[in-house]
Parts: C-alpha cells; sequence; structure tokens
C-alpha cells in the first residue's frame, strides 16, 4: 500500500472483555480514507465510534481484520509500531486533555517536542506561529482556566496540528461548545489542514458540522453503514424533537399557540437543520424526513400570515426549464387546484423575472397585477407583498406572497422587514423539500 491511501480499514472485528463477560463492538467494519479528505464518522452514542478512532489513531492494536495507517499493519502489532504510526497523529479530544499547570503556547510545545519532528530551538517559535493561526494571539502565555472552552478547542487543535501531521483525530471536538464557537473551531480546523493536505477523521453527534466532510459515513451497533443512511439518521431527530411530547398533533396544532419569538425559535432550528441537509448530502431520498418538511411548510406559511395578520399567505415554485410558476403551498391549495403564471406576468410573474421585491397598496391600480387569478377563485386582491426565495446558487426559486392586511390597510415597510426576515427561513425548508421531490423522480411533469 502506498501513503495515497493513508486509511485502510477491512473486516475489522474488536471485542473487549473475555469469557462470558466478552462483548463484540465492531462487526466487520471496512473503509478507505484517501490523502487529504476529511470523513466524518456520525452514529448513536455506544456505537462503536470513538473504539473506532483509537483503532485508527494507533492507540491500541487491532484484534481482528486488517489496519494499515500510513503504511504500517495495526493488527497485533508491537507497540513500537504503534508508537511510531501516533507520532505521525495529530490528536484533538472531547475535553481537550491540556495540562493545567502549563500555558497555551507551553502545551503546544509539548505535543510538538512529543512528534520529534522539530529542535529545542523551533518549538516556541512553531508554537506561536499555529496559535496565531487559530486566533489566540493574545492568549499565549493564559493557562486552561484563563481560557474559554471555544479557546482551549483552538489550543488543542494549534497542538494536534502544530507538527504537520499526516492525519488528524478528533472526537466530538464541538461537544461543549456553542453555536459559533463550534463553527469556528471546525472551520479553523478544516482550513489549517487542508493548507497542508491533511487527512481528518472526524467523530461526531454534531449536525451543525456535516458540511465540512467531503464524506460521511455511519456507525450503528458496531457496523458501518451507507452515506444516505447517514444522512437520514442525522436528520431523525429533527422529526422526533417535532413530536416529542406532542402525541399526535398536526404540525399546525403545534404552532398554533406559539408566540413570535418560539415561533422564530423553532423555524431557525429547522432551518439550521435543513441547511446541514442541502450542505451535506445529495438530498438523499427520505420519506419521513419529507412527509415532516411537507407538514411544517404549510404550518409555517400559515403561521406567518397570522403573525402579519393578512388573509392569505402562499409559497410559488419557479420553474426556469418550464417559463412559469406554480402554486404550491396556499390555504386552500385543493379548492384552487392547478395555478400556473408565466415568468413575467403579473405580480409574482414579475418578482420571479427580476428578483426585486414588491409592496404595491392598490392591485388593480397596478398594471402588472394579472385579476385572471381573482375571476378563477372569487377573492378580491387588494394590497399585496411579494418576495424572491434565493436558492443555494443564489437564483430564484421561489415567490412568497401576502395578500390584504385583515384591518383593510396597505401593507407597509414594517410588514415587509418581518416577512422577509422570517421567508428566508422558510425558503430552505422549501428548497429542502423539493430537492428530495426532485430525487425521487419527476412527479406531475
Amino acid at each position: 500500500m502506498s501513503l495515497q491511501t493513508p486509511i485502510s480499514v477491512s473486516g475489522l472485528n474488536h471485542s473487549f472483555g473475555k469469557g462470558d463477560l466478552r462483548k463484540q463492538i465492531l462487526f466487520d467494519v471496512s473503509t478507505e480514507i484517501q490523502a487529504g479528505e476529511i470523513v466524518i464518522v456520525t452514529g448513536p452514542s455506544g456505537s462503536g465510534k470513538t473504539t473506532m478512532l483509537t483503532l485508527v489513531g494507533a492507540l491500541r492494536s487491532a484484534q481482528e481484520g486488517s489496519v494499515r495507517i500510513l503504511g504500517e499493519e495495526l493488527h497485533k502489532a508491537r507497540p513500537r509500531t504503534l508508537e511510531k504510526v501516533r507520532k505521525q497523529i495529530g490528536f484533538i479530544f472531547q475535553q481537550h486533555n491540556l495540562l493545567g499547570a502549563l500555558s497555551a503556547i507551553q502545551n503546544v510545545e509539548l505535543g510538538i517536542r512529543a512528534s520529534g519532528k522539530y529542535g529545542a530551538k523551533q518549538l516556541g517559535e512553531r508554537a506561536r506561529e499555529m496559535l496565531v493561526a487559530v486566533g489566540l494571539e493574545d492568549r499565549l502565555h493564559h493557562k486552561p482556566e484563563q481560557l474559554s472552552g471555544g479557546q482551549r478547542q483552538r489550543v488543542a487543535i494549534a497542538r494536534a496540528l502544530a507538527a504537520e501531521p499526516a492525519m488528524l483525530l478528533a472526537d466530538e471536538p464541538t461537544a461543549s461548545l456553542d453555536k459559533k464557537s463550534g463553527r469556528e473551531v471546525v472551520d479553523r480546523m478544516k482550513s489549517l489542514a487542508n493548507e497542508r493536505g491533511t487527512t481528518i477523521l472526524l467523530v461526531t453527534h454534531d449536525n451543525r458540522i456535516l458540511d465540512i466532510a467531503d464524506r460521511i459515513i455511519h456507525l450503528e451497533d458496531g457496523r458501518l453503514s451507507t452515506f444516505t443512511d447517514a444522512v437520514i439518521a442525522n436528520n431523525r431527530h429533527m422529526m422526533e424533537m417535532l413530536a416529542d411530547n406532542r402525541q399526535k398533533q398536526t404540525m399546525h396544532e403545534v404552532v398554533e399557540d406559539m408566540d413570535e419569538a418560539q415561533f422564530k425559535e423553532l423555524l431557525l432550528e429547522i432551518t439550521d437543520e435543513s441547511q446541514s441537509f442541502l450542505q451535506a448530502t445529495a438530498l438523499a431520498n427520505d420519506l419521513a424526513f419529507r412527509s415532516m418538511l411537507e407538514q411544517g411548510l404549510f404550518a409555517f406559511t400559515r403561521k406567518l400570515r397570522q403573525l402579519l395578520n393578512a388573509e392569505r399567505s402562499s409559497l410559488f415554485l419557479v420553474k426556469h426549464e418550464h417559463g412559469h410558476l406554480e402554486l404550491k403551498v396556499a390555504e386552500n391549495l385543493d379548492d384552487l387546484g392547478s395555478i400556473r403564471i408565466p415568468i413575467g406576468k403579473g405580480i409574482a410573474g414579475a418578482v420571479a423575472q427580476t428578483g426585486q421585491a414588491i409592496r404595491i397598496d392598490d392591485a388593480y391600480a397596478d398594471s402588472r397585477f394579472n385579476p385572471e387569478v381573482d375571476r378563477q377563485t372569487g377573492y378580491r386582491t387588494r394590497s399585496i407583498i411579494s418576495l424572491p426565495i434565493m436558492n443555494q446558487a443564489g437564483e430564484v426559486f421561489a415567490v412568497a406572497q401576502l395578500l390584504n392586511r385583515k384591518d383593510g390597510q396597505p401593507f407597509d415597510a414594517g410588514d415587509e422587514q418581518k416577512f422577509t426576515q422570517f421567508i428566508e427561513s422558510i425558503g430552505i425548508i422549501f428548497e429542502t423539500l423539493e430537492g428530495l421531490s426532485a430525487d425521487k423522480g419527476p412527479a406531475g411533469e
């Protein structure tokens, strides 16, 4: 094997205990990770993720099967072989494992010294360089107790990368961090590792960081499963969150009694999940996830109408390839049937064409308004807010629309601002749902 495949695992089985107490943790695990690749391992607690990491990291020898790391076979390997491999690996642990009596720069120097790659005169310079790279130039001489959780994790990252390891292994590096600190940690890890061509194997439960991976593998009950299974498993808890403690409530019932702050919190949480889903997957086909989003999209659009005191709310999907918009979400969609608007025609069509928001006080006084839909439905449109929704590529993907304030007044700038704030999140959910539908194949056309 060449060093072009730094991690090659085949038929790996591993157990703890002996006799009647023997418990198998890993079952026939096989995978390869290429140089410079960032791979995330997901899975529930107790699934064998950390055990797999310790075997790949040469912290113990493999019992059965082949574990070839950086050109060395670790199956029943001698301590000297394990030590040789460990010196080429950087480790980031969940609890940082910094020495409390040492400053940040001293902790990093210690990690460099252990690698044996730099002389004594180079230790301080190299440690300082890495701490500056992770944004801790003003914390060089602070001890761990004087640092925040995110800062301690950055020290651990600097220590792991300072010796320019061939591999980086990280076990739950964001588990104790808030969203902002966790993102800073993994982004820094990715950028620094990419600059040096380091291979990263990262164990996590954290869906917020899935987008940094080149590939995701999923370990459950000691068995490695496919990329798609990993995605489904990591988005499952979103559905469980919505069902938890709500028995058989519909999504509409869940959001009906929420105040604006509660609704915004729920919407942002689901938006974060949808964003991760879009970024980290090829939009894997999961019917349960799709069903939850369908419910949510209708319920959230209806709730938004309520918050803005509007009579009606709707979402149009822009089908550029067909030259029209198609009504996808509306209060009485089944009664309305199929409504399609040519791009460039009517208010929604104008928004789809220009990508610019439109707010009008009197629809029938505006030459762009097409009264044909009113004639079809028997509704009398007065005031309108129509907003473009951009997809991940920055193109107009959909159009969101509110019709008629219930108090009879036209929508104002404050209404448009609030609508804009909410609709970005709803747009991400809408795009995720449409991506799932596209992954299933053509529907309706």
